[in-house]
């Protein structure tokens, strides 16, 4: 792979991380206003899912980190 084709895939695990999130975040305030209806178990999938795209998020930013060293890198060594 190369690391343009990284890059490109770290960025979508970041976008698609961010966009889950998103969701998450709706379905949690949803089942909140439903106060009443709202229960532990309506909220539990959201929130894990909530933290499991944080982690997509998070390891996809350090791939990107690591791309951005290397390219930056091969860039010194030319110079």
């Amino acid at each position: 792979m190369s690391e343009i084709s990284a890059l490109s895939q770290a960025m979508a695990g970041i976008y698609r991380g961010m966009a889950g999130m998103k969701k998450n975040a709706g379905e949690i305030a949803s089942a909140a206003q439903l106060e009443s209806g709202a229960t532990a178990q309506t909220l539990t999938r959201p929130i894990i899912e909530m933290k499991q795209n944080q982690h997509l998020v998070q390891a996809s930013a350090k791939a990107v980190k690591i791309i951005d060293e290397t390219i930056g890198s091969l860039f010194d060594e030319k110079a």
